[in-house]
């Protein structure tokens, strides 16, 4: 069965009946990539990859293949046959998320069974949190045992994977699972899929079936794609947005809060031209999936995760496309702030625990209802009053902030006086290194907000970061906005911020054997710390003054030393065919930085061990 192409149903050379295929029929869909970690379940996808690479050039999903370090199955003893199955499949789910928040198209990962889904992990996790629209299939053991049915089982292997329900595995984090049962009607199950996965909150679906089903020989058959469309957006009622533009303008700080606005690139210029109507209006992005609010634009108040002054101050809060807009032990709105909540999943459905003290909150598309927003603050009398001099005032100190806020920012910028580095001088150096349009897969941590600072990116679609909070993301992901790029005829510029621990949980032997076997050439620069901040900073927020403030990293066993040779780790698993290096001075920087930069311009990936010091 195929899932790639849009579940096209593929039968033998000479046979006028189909199989039940699901890569076919995802083309048709949309999905032009299958991120792929094949097993003993997919001899019908095997079958069908062959026959639509050969007979459909163009116009059958490309194939991917997403090997990880850990394999299971791999056993060379006669009991299980000389099989190769990788058992994680974090890469190929992170390249195919890497590539759908790009584009916002639907991509398609294939695992084996239960332990190929098991081996998702933490990418599931950050498909679900970011919102993705993933197709994930999965086949399941053969269901018959005595050769009753073509597809029964052959190996040993089939026992030992049957399990109860392998769809409970994923099922929390999707937006819709389900069996395939039979190939009549493959196409309609395939298409339902992905309405789920394309309709907001977009996210990933899970499909599977058995060998005997995928074995299934089907009369052809045809739907009406026009049928199978997403969810169209929604709106906000006349009321509603009329109310939501007059508290801004009768507001004396009024705040915007967001996250994932970016995910539409449109809405992001939608959100700025609220900024210009409504001047003095200020907006902090807490930096969720995707850059929303350019850094340039003297509204812009940096990216912070749900701690900020602004918060404290503010006595109209609009909080649009956010999951948390702010932490309410650190920092929460004043008494009496008139609060709005527009969101995608305003009740955040897949949090047990969330709630606001919103005066409104409704479920609404951020673009549509910021036109609506928009639509009622051109009406005369809010026209007129926005032209009263409170405004002019408020704009022009509005740009004097920003601007001193910048100027902080680059004089943190600062080498030590040793000839060493922090996260600050680094990214720094990166911003002007690479080309403008840039576009950057951060996974940087603890150091998130510096790297922000100094990035500034100001172009939608240039930031993108997991969204959720399984580490080791930005590997795949990377690559998989490269090959979106590629894809797209733009070729841009990729760069992967990453920490050292987070470079690890990103199975880079994989990441790296993908880069070079199928060209997709990234720079990727780990900021080496020696450990792991973010735990300790965890237990400082709750025990302050405990035994952690005066710890060492070994004491608290977050240490990475010795550490690794990243850069080492990566071009071996790219056969040497890499830039790496490793860097611990600024002239050591500032040399190999341009090097690495051309490489990859050039057609060749490279990595930049970076030892840091301070923030």
């Amino acid at each position: 069965m195929h899932i790639g192409s849009q579940l096209q149903y593929t039968g033998k050379a000479g046979n006028s009946k189909e199989r039940a295929d699901i890569r076919s029929r995802v083309s048709i869909a949309g999905i032009t990539n299958c991120f792929v970690n094949l097993g003993s379940d997919h001899p019908s996808l095997l079958e069908a990859m062959v026959k639509g690479q050969r007979e459909k050039k163009g116009q059958f999903p490309r194939i991917i293949t997403c090997p990880n370090e850990v394999l299971s199955d791999v056993l060379s003893l006669p009991r299980y046959g000389p099989k190769l199955i990788p058992e994680k499949q974090m890469v190929a789910l992170s390249m195919a998320d890497g590539y759908a928040r790009l584009t916002n198209k639907p991509q398609c990962v294939i695992v084996h069974v239960d332990v190929g889904t098991q081996g998702l992990g933490a990418a599931i996790h950050n498909a679900s949190c970011g919102r993705v629209p993933v197709l994930i299939f999965a086949g399941l053991s053969p269901y018959t045992i005595e050769g009753e049915m073509r597809g029964s089982r052959t190996e040993y292997i089939h026992w030992i994977q049957d399990v109860p329900d392998q769809k409970a595995i994923l099922a929390q984090y999707c937006r819709y699972v389900g069996e395939i049962k039979t190939g009549k009607n493959i196409k309609q199950l395939v298409n339902r899929a992905l309405q789920f996965a394309t309709s907001d909150p977009k996210g990933p679906v899970y499909l599977v079936g058995a060998r005997e089903v995928m074995e299934e020989e089907l009369e052809p058959y045809q739907l009406d794609q026009g049928h199978w469309s997403p969810v169209q957006p929604s709106a906000l009622q006349v009321t509603d947005a009329m109310r939501i533009a007059d508290a801004l303008v009768e507001a004396d700080e009024p705040l915007a809060i967001t996250g994932y606005i970016g995910r539409n690139h449109n809405a992001v210029a939608m959100l700025v031209s609220l900024a210009l109507i409504v001047p003095g209006l200020r907006v902090l992005d807490t930096a969720g999936s995707d850059m929303s609010f350019p850094a340039s634009h003297s509204a812009s108040l940096g990216v912070r995760f749900g701690v900020d002054e602004s918060i404290r101050t503010a006595d109209v809060i609009l909080a649009i496309d956010c999951d948390v807009p702010w932490i309410d032990t650190q920092c929460h709105p004043k008494a009496g702030a008139k609060i709005f909540h527009i969101d995608l999943d305003p009740l955040k459905s897949q949090m047990p625990v969330f709630y606001l003290a919103a005066a409104g909150r409704y479920r609404a598309d951020a673009y549509t209802a910021l036109g609506n927003i928009i639509y009622h603050l051109s009406q005369p009398h809010l026209r007129s009053k926005l032209k009263e001099s409170k405004f002019e005032n408020r704009y022009q100190a509005l740009v004097a902030a920003h601007t001193q806020r910048l100027q902080t920012i680059a004089e943190l910028a600062k080498p030590g006086e040793d000839g060493t580095f922090g996260t600050a001088f680094l990214t720094a150096s990166i911003r002007r290194a690479v080309p403008e349009d840039t576009i950057f897969a951060i996974e940087a941590v603890t150091n998130t907000t510096i790297v922000a600072d100094q990035l500034q990116a100001s172009i939608p679609g240039s930031w993108l970061n997991c969204g959720g909070g399984g580490l080791g993301w930005s590997g795949g992901a990377a690559l998989g906005i490269k090959l979106a790029t590629e894809e797209m005829g733009e070729k841009k510029f990729v760069c992967q911020i990453v920490g050292d621990g987070t470079f690890l949980f990103s199975v880079p032997s994989s990441v790296y054997w993908i880069s070079h076997r199928y060209k997709l050439p990234v720079l990727t620069v780990v900021l080496n710390n020696q450990g792991w901040n973010a735990p300790r900073r965890s237990a400082l927020l709750v025990h302050p003054d405990g035994y952690t403030f005066t710890a060492t990293n070994d004491e608290l066993n977050i240490s990475i030393t010795p550490s690794p040779d990243y850069a080492g780790i990566a071009k071996a698993a790219a056969a040497g065919n890499l830039w790496a290096e490793r860097v611990e001075t600024v002239d050591e920087l500032e040399r190999l930085l341009p090097l690495a930069v051309e490489s990859v311009k050039n057609g060749v990936g490279a990595v930049i061990d970076a030892r840091i010091h301070g923030p």
